[in-house]
């Protein structure tokens, strides 16, 4: 299925002068503050976020997985999602495919396609969490930090190859996610994992390109749960850095403890140049992957604030890779990243209305109150116009949502690809 110009046309025709008033009382208000409307519409536009290949069909849990049917049941299929919904937010202009879930059969007729509907490819990410068919060694005990050295060079092949294709797709990044780690005590020795899990990602690093990024994402816990190589923030830093120069810390939101100060985190990487990539979703009590801005939509804003702050002031460090990274069980994939790709447009819209000038003076004169109400007057501020304006004026849907449900979509889909469809991968 494919969704085209006159369509979406037709579904903004009933709401273009509700949409036109609720924009203008918003551009006088905000104009009259000094914000320059145009120029935050313009950044809403160039602001693209990777769809992961994986969460464009029913995720589940590990009690249970509930189809919504008409999934993608191939690569060529999940690009055809990813063009939907660019389609419809303007927003979502990469795919971020997952090796070896999603390789191309044909990798002319896959950038061909891809293309066609103005999507591009973003990080390739690798998978050393699971044993894969055929292989000749288990990851039962981990991977990069196994103690076999068979072990550690299967997994290094594998990111070597995940390199590999996504040369081929023109991606420029490589993530890598592990699993690794152990869940009794004494099960490991820390420092012999961690030192292996180096050594391993040296390696990878050679092949990594002068134009490319090594993308080192953290998790404090899960699958194991006494304790994981690369644990935390300082960790994923310290082995990027060991590394070199083309080597980055990746922040998933859901890869925290419970309260950890992520917008603190986000702000000193940016500082110290080393920040490359983030996943977004949002989270209860873990790594819930769960729709973006459901949650804790206030620590969302926050986390943009930083973000904002440090594209502005930090040239050191490099433009980011945007992704999300969510599963779904009781929602339409499609319709929940469509509510992620707004709740991060207008997370990033109102760190925008943050007058950052204002609120320096008033950091270094000790005026907590008046830091806490220029926070809180952006963050108050309802944007959604702003960014109705920015998807209308690139051609995309008023309410992304509501058109999806009255092009009847997912419908669609299930007529096409059948009930039984399954998206590979997770």
């Amino acid at each position: 299925m494919k969704i085209v110009p006159n369509q979406i046309q037709d579904t903004n025709s009933k709401d273009l002068q509700s949409h036109q008033e609720h924009f203008d009382f918003l551009s006088n208000s905000l104009s009259k503050k000094g914000v320059n409307v145009n120029s935050i519409i313009k950044k809403l536009q160039d602001f693209q976020v990777a769809i992961p290949s994986w969460a464009l069909g029913a995720g589940g849990t590990r009690f249970g997985r509930f189809s919504f049917f008409g999934e993608p049941s191939n690569l060529e299929q999940k690009i055809e999602d990813v063009g939907i919904l660019h389609a419809l937010t303007k927003t979502a202009g990469a795919v971020s495919l997952h090796i070896p879930w999603d390789i191309p059969q044909d990798y002319s007729a896959i950038k061909e396609l891809a293309s066609a509907l103005d999507i591009k490819f973003d990080a390739v990410n690798s998978n050393t969490f699971q044993d894969q068919k055929n292989a000749k060694e288990s990851y039962k005990y981990g991977s990069l930090s196994s103690t076999s050295e068979a072990v550690r060079q299967q997994a290094i092949q594998h990111n070597l190859d995940v390199i590999n294709i996504g040369n081929k797709l023109g991606s420029k990044a490589l993530t890598v996610w592990l699993a690794d780690g152990s869940c009794f005590p004494g099960q490991n020795n820390f420092q012999t994992a961690f030192q292996n899990t180096q050594d391993s990602l040296k390696a990878i690093y050679q092949g990594v390109s002068d134009d490319w990024k090594l993308l080192i994402e953290y998790k404090p816990y899960e699958p194991n749960f006494y304790s994981t190589v690369i644990q935390d923030w300082g960790a994923s830093l310290m082995l990027a850095n060991e590394c070199g120069e083309k080597a980055f810390t990746l922040v998933d939101l859901g890869h925290h403890l419970p309260n950890s100060n992520i917008e603190q985190i986000v702000s000193i990487l940016q500082l110290k140049g080393k920040l490359g990539g983030f996943h977004f979703n949002d989270s209860k009590y873990g790594d819930d992957d769960l729709t973006v801005g459901s949650i804790k939509p206030y620590a969302l804003f926050l986390i943009f604030n930083e973000l904002v702050y440090g594209m502005e002031n930090n040239p050191q460090n490099p433009d980011l890779a945007w992704m999300i990274d969510a599963s779904h069980n009781v929602k339409d994939p499609l319709e929940d990243l469509i509510q992620s790709l707004e709740a991060i447009q207008e997370a990033y819209a109102k760190a925008l209305l943050v007058n950052q000038d204002l609120l320096k003076t008033a950091q270094l004169n000790n005026d907590v109150v008046k830091c806490q109400e220029i926070l809180q007057d952006a963050y108050r501020t309802d944007v959604r116009p702003l960014l109705s304006k920015a998807r209308l004026e690139r051609g995309g849907a008023l309410s992304p949502i509501q058109a999806y449900r009255s092009l009847d979509v997912r419908n669609s889909l299930i007529k096409e690809r059948g009930k039984n469809s399954v998206a590979t991968g997770l």
